[in-house]
């Protein structure tokens, strides 16, 4: 049996150190925004909450599943600059299309139920 890269991979212990210390930050955040509630105002509390999750997010790509999450984006975002978008005139004929042909088959299925109405009753007096 050939296992992949990502069946056989066990976090290092730093690694999971590291999540874990991101998670805790995220937690502490959390508990933190809703704590100080009464004494800070709004805008303080998510910029907290918000500078913490950076932090966490920095940590966590420290990782070795969060380099591989990041290099899986920077993929995603290469591929999706090559694709060949339509152009607007494409797009509007396409969707006409798509509608004129949802009409058509719409009043195709109405007649066809019409007609097996039409043998129902005739079978059935």
């Amino acid at each position: 049996m050939n296992l992949t890269k990502s069946e056989t991979q066990i976090l290092s212990r730093s690694d999971t150190l590291k999540l874990v210390a991101a998670g805790a930050l995220i937690l502490i955040a959390l508990v933190a925004f809703y704590a100080f509630a009464n004494q800070l105002i709004l805008v303080v509390r998510v910029i907290g909450l918000l500078f913490a999750a950076g932090a966490a997010v920095a940590i966590a790509l420290k990782t070795e599943p969060g380099a591989d999450t990041l290099e899986f984006i920077r993929g995603a975002r290469s591929e999706l600059r090559k694709v060949v978008w339509p152009t607007r005139a494409e797009t509007t004929q396409t969707t006409l299309i798509v509608l004129a042909m949802v009409v058509l088959m719409g009043i195709l299925l109405w007649l066809f139920d019409m007609l097996l109405l039409w043998l129902v009753r005739l079978v059935t007096g």
